[in-house]
Order: structure tokens, then C-alpha cells, then sequence
């Protein structure tokens, strides 16, 4: 095979005007965290900063409820130029019938897919009639390497793999390029269906991220992490670096985000939000300097919070940490970096800290983790609820058996809901138990949106949680 690398097999200018599509197909959920989520309006954003007459639309359609039919109108009436589609753990299905329907209404539109899921196993994608992969690097810059590629201006993409005119895929002659904090776009409200996603928080039961009953702004403070845990894309996509954004830019997008919608609370959207003492002091001084008016919450790991930290935070408005707590269980801990070697002592002590703080302490648990068992997964969780915590588990995901050959179905079972089939060895008993951690009713849901107040032109869907 050749190393020339040739344009793309439907490279096409991009010329001034060109219609751009950033779309999360339809599908259902397996799980929602509006962060996850907020790489459509940032890619968007970006684009149309460097593109500037570009007509970049973005469309959230899974949240929107949008009907493939409304799909097939829009792909078949505007003909974009170029698509980019988002890819997850759980959108597998959602993305092929949506490559379908490209394909068949508008044959002519290149397409790159982006995501957490072509982060892990990008090859998987390649069988995909589409003609770009983004690997690794932010979203945002693989993209627009993608594009530059589909209208001739370059004839690599870092970070991206590439479909050629001969039908050949092509690795990434580099990887994927991160951009400096400061030229993150960050969303203006107006852009993000908020509204639908109120709805998506409504049964705590199904232990997702956001806060019942109350509205949610979704703060994206940080990228990369150097903790390297070996079931978390994090560091395989953005790098074991981090990234901030400042403490002004973030104090100043709260502040206008809450000026310009009924927003209620602040989730920050960071794969260690403390990794930085420093910059999370900073922060802490500031909101409440401010008095504290933006209650908040964030995901860390125990190895770095500390009392005096967790005392700061309180302070501050934040009303939740959750901590990627994995499990107690000392025969697990071959799986788990250093830092996340926690005791049941060390659990009591930060469980003791978040109550004096007025923090809802909520503990991310592995279920299926090497090493632990059924029974062990049990007790983590049981140890959770006794400190007055809140435990949210989910299945183990061994991205290293997700080879590119697998089934779309197959693949679809790293959802970290399902027990991927052949990687574990429960018997068929222990099984339906670990199951039942997961899927079986969850007692410990949460009561702190009572520590959020309503906003009197609070537009969220006030509920009962069941």
C-alpha cells in the first residue's frame, strides 16, 4: 500500500456558505450525563469560529425525540457539505441507521464520525460507510482536520483515520492535536435543550448524573487526566496532561449563563475536578467571596480532597462530590491505579468531612471489576450507604477485549450496563445477583435538590421523585 495519502473517497470544497452538520443520531439512552453530551454545541461552536461563514447546525436528536423520518427530511432537503456524527458507548445502532440514511439521501456528503467510542476502538469504525475516524486529540481539532481533508486543503488529519479514493483506510500519520483551554468554546445557553434535559434527570433511581427537579448548567472546566485508570477513555482521547480553563472565565460564564436562563445549579464537567488544589482554592474563594449564590456539584477522586478542601467547597456552594470510589474490596486493587487504594477508614473519614461540609457524598462502585466478587461489590455498596453516601454502580468494561471485529451488538455490551460476554466468569446465579446491583431498585436516592433552591423564573420540570 502506498504512504501517499489520497484526499478522501468523497472529498468535496468546502466552500464559502458550506452547510455543516454536528449531529447526535437517534437512539435510546443507556445513560445521560449532560456533559457527555456538550461536545456537539462545543465542536459546533468551534466551527464556526474557524469557519466563520460556514452554516454549521447542530442537532441533538436522540434529546429532541426526533423521528428518523424528520432525519431523512433534513439529510435529503439540505445536503450538507459535510457531517460530522458523535459516537458513545451506547449509540452504535443509532449510528449505522443514521449512515444509512446519509448515504442514501445525500450520497455525496462526506462523513467523519467523533466520540468516546472511536477514542477506544477506533478501527471498529472503519467498517462503517463513512470516511473518517476520529481516534484521539479533542474533538474539536479532529474534526476540523476531517474537514480540511474533505475540501482538499490537506491530505492528513492527526488523529483521525482515513477512508481513500481506493476504498483503503489509513492510520493517523500523528496524533490528535488538544487545544489550549482558551480557545474551548463554551456554549451560550440558548444553543442547549435544557429544557429537555430536566426531563432526563427525573428518576434519581436511575442514578445519572444530574440533580432532580432542578436545572442544570453544565461547565466544562477541565480536559485530560494524568491518573490513567484502565477502564476510563479519558486519557487514551485527551491526554494524561490536563487542562483548565481559568477561574475568571469560569466564574464569568456562570455568572452570565445564570443571567441569561433559569438555571438552578452548576455540574463542572471535569474528569478530576480537584487535581488542582491550587486553581480549585481559587475557585472555591471566589464563589464565595461572591456569597455563594451558585450551588454546585463535581467528580473527583478521594486521593485528592483533604478536610480543609472539602471545608472550602462547602463554603462555596457545592452541594455533591462524587468520587470514583471503584470498591473497597482489597482484591480489586490490582485493577486500580495507586491512588484509588481506599479503605473502608478512608471512606468514613471523607463521608465525615462532606457531612460537616453539608455535601452529598455520591460513590461511583465497579461491579464485575477483576479480582472483586458479587459479594464484595455488596459490602462497597453496603459501606457506601452506612456513611450516609449515595452509591451509583456500574458494569466493568474491559476495553482491551473490544477488538474491531466485533458484532455491532457485541460491541454495544460495553455499554458499562451489560457484562460483556466471554470476560467474565460469574456463574449464572452470581450473575443475575451482580445484575441485581445494578438494575434492581436503588434505595439510596438523593434528597439535595432540597439544598438547591428554586428559582422563582425556574422553567424545570418540578416532579416528585419516586
Amino acid at each position: 500500500m502506498s504512504e501517499h495519502v489520497m484526499p478522501a473517497v468523497r472529498a468535496t470544497p468546502l466552500a464559502p456558505g458550506s452547510r455543516i452538520l454536528v449531529v447526535w443520531p437517534p437512539q435510546i439512552l443507556s445513560y445521560f450525563n449532560a456533559g457527555h453530551h456538550l461536545a456537539l454545541y462545543q465542536v459546533a461552536g468551534y466551527l464556526r469560529s474557524v469557519l466563520p461563514d460556514a452554516q454549521v447546525t447542530v442537532l441533538d436528536a436522540t434529546v429532541l425525540h426526533r423521528t428518523w423520518k424528520d432525519i431523512g427530511n433534513d439529510l435529503f432537503q439540505q445536503r450538507y457539505d459535510a457531517i460530522a456524527v458523535m459516537n458513545d458507548f451506547d449509540g452504535i445502532d443509532g449510528l449505522r441507521r443514521f449512515v444509512s440514511y446519509a448515504r442514501a439521501l445525500s450520497p455525496d456528503t462526506p462523513i467523519v464520525t467523533f466520540g468516546r467510542l472511536s477514542g477506544v476502538n477506533p478501527l471498529f469504525f472503519r467498517r462503517f460507510d463513512i470516511d473518517a475516524v476520529a481516534e484521539n486529540g479533542d474533538f474539536e481539532a479532529a474534526v476540523m482536520a476531517a474537514l480540511r481533508v474533505f475540501g482538499g486543503e490537506a491530505d492528513t488529519a492527526a488523529g483521525v483515520h482515513l477512508r481513500h479514493a481506493d476504498g483503503t483506510w489509513h492510520a493517523p500519520a500523528a496524533p490528535g492535536a488538544v487545544l489550549p483551554a482558551e480557545a474551548w468554546y463554551l456554549p451560550a445557553p440558548a444553543e442547549i435543550p435544557y429544557q429537555h434535559y430536566d426531563e432526563m434527570y427525573r428518576d434519581d433511581a436511575n442514578k445519572f448524573c444530574g440533580i432532580p427537579q432542578r436545572r442544570e448548567l453544565v461547565v466544562p472546566a477541565a480536559r485530560g487526566c494524568p491518573i490513567g485508570c484502565s477502564y476510563c477513555e479519558v486519557h487514551p482521547i485527551f491526554g494524561r496532561k490536563e487542562r483548565r480553563l481559568t477561574v475568571d472565565r469560569t466564574v464569568d460564564y456562570i455568572a452570565a449563563s445564570f443571567r441569561a436562563a433559569p438555571f438552578e445549579y452548576v455540574a463542572f464537567y471535569a474528569p478530576t475536578f480537584t487535581l488542582d488544589r491550587r486553581w480549585t482554592m481559587e475557585l472555591c474563594e471566589r464563589l464565595t467571596a461572591d456569597g455563594s449564590r451558585f450551588p454546585w456539584k463535581c467528580a473527583t477522586t478521594m486521593h485528592h480532597l483533604d478536610e480543609e478542601l472539602v471545608r472550602a467547597m462547602g463554603q462555596a456552594g457545592c452541594v455533591r462530590i462524587s468520587v470514583g470510589l471503584e470498591t473497597l474490596d482489597p482484591h480489586g486493587r490490582g485493577a486500580l491505579p495507586r491512588s484509588k487504594h481506599k479503605s473502608r477508614q478512608d471512606l468514613e473519614g471523607l463521608a465525615v468531612w462532606c457531612a460537616d461540609a453539608g455535601i452529598e457524598l455520591n460513590c461511583f462502585v465497579i461491579v464485575g471489576l477483576p479480582g472483586t466478587s458479587v459479594e464484595g461489590v455488596r459490602e462497597t455498596i453496603a459501606a457506601v450507604q452506612a456513611v450516609g453516601g449515595r452509591a451509583r454502580p456500574t458494569v466493568y468494561a474491559p476495553w482491551e477485549a473490544s477488538r474491531p471485529d466485533l458484532t455491532d451488538d457485541e460491541m454495544a455490551a460495553f455499554n458499562r450496563q451489560l457484562f460483556v460476554p466471554g470476560t467474565h466468569d460469574l456463574a449464572p446465579a452470581q450473575l443475575r445477583d451482580a445484575y441485581e446491583l445494578v438494575f434492581g431498585p436503588q434505595l439510596d436516592v438523593t434528597a439535595v435538590f432540597e439544598k438547591v433552591p428554586v428559582r422563582a423564573d425556574s422553567a424545570s420540570v418540578l416532579l416528585e421523585v419516586p
